[in-house]
């Protein structure tokens, strides 16, 4: 697979922890390849939002290297790897501009220098691909929750960039629309051959990547399939992350004296393994 983002012992260390000696980002290092969708997770405080930030040259590491794409990151480079780079905040109303829905998605296009009639285009497929072409004129003021990350996945998606990062930007919906925000990153996912980074605490969307990433204290201290990481069940819980609920379940039964397979195992998963436990009494 075509490696896209390679980060080598990056170290960040932020004005306020200089004098504590203390450390945001230690000795980081990970490869993401192209078209992978990775789930990064972690308490609050682990490095997660700043490992995003740092990707994108939001901000400067003390120490360390990150390549976009064979470019590597520096002040002559990083509005080049913005281009390749789109995030989607928590909070969409801290990136809206614009006086309308069309206006707003339009803004980073204008900045980039693209021509009318192609920018043009641009927001209206753009728009209709998050199913919010009809809303095009409305204030994004007046916009639901939903509505307001659809336009600002829009914006990002009109820029055409290789990689998308999601920073937490299902946690203020409700489950009916981070299902719905979720299931059209997917579609664009498979669409364009995105390559997705998804910074975020629900362990539903983490358990639909193709890779996950934990931090704790600004480490990164495990990696791998969804399988391999819920498989680790309380060693999750001790770093103050959820698991899902076949886990916990399955932590219960243990305490039961069950004899539980060590294996992941999903909803239906588990079901199918206690049904046969049951029929086997």
């Amino acid at each position: 697979m075509t490696e896209v983002i390679k980060v080598d012992h990056l170290n960040y260390q932020y004005e306020a922890q200089k004098e504590l000696n203390e450390m945001a980002l230690k000795d980081v290092s990970f490869t993401i390849n192209k078209g992978e969708w990775v789930a990064i997770i972690g308490h609050n405080g682990s490095g997660k939002s700043t490992l995003s930030k740092n990707i994108n040259g939001l901000l400067a590491p003390k120490s360390g290297e990150i390549t976009v794409d064979g470019l590597v990151l520096s002040t002559e480079t990083v509005w080049d790897i913005r281009r390749k780079i789109g995030i989607v905040f928590q909070n969409p109303d801290n990136q809206f501009v614009g006086a309308t829905v069309e206006d707003d998605v339009a803004f980073g296009l204008e900045n980039n220098g693209i021509e009318r009639k192609e920018m043009q285009e641009r927001v209206r497929d753009a728009l209709e691909r998050v199913d919010m072409w009809q809303f095009a004129a409305k204030e994004p003021a007046r916009l639901s929750g939903g509505q307001k990350q659809r336009v600002a996945i829009a914006g990002i998606v009109a820029l055409r960039p290789e990689v998308i990062i999601l920073d937490e930007s299902t946690s203020m919906l409700d489950p009916e629309g981070r299902d719905e925000v979720l299931s059209l990153i997917h579609q664009l996912k498979d669409e364009r051959g995105l390559t997705i980074i998804s910074i975020t605490h629900d362990i539903n969307e983490a358990a639909s990547a193709d890779k996950i990433m934990v931090m704790d204290g600004g480490q990164l201290v495990k990696q791998g399939t969804p399988a391999e990481i819920f498989a680790l069940g309380e060693q999750l819980v001790d770093m103050g992350l959820d698991v899902p609920y076949p886990e916990r379940l399955k932590a219960a039964l243990k305490k039961r004296h069950f004899d539980i397979p060590d294996d992941y195992m999903t909803e239906e998963g588990m079901v199918d393994w206690l049904w046969q436990l049951n029929s086997t009494k």
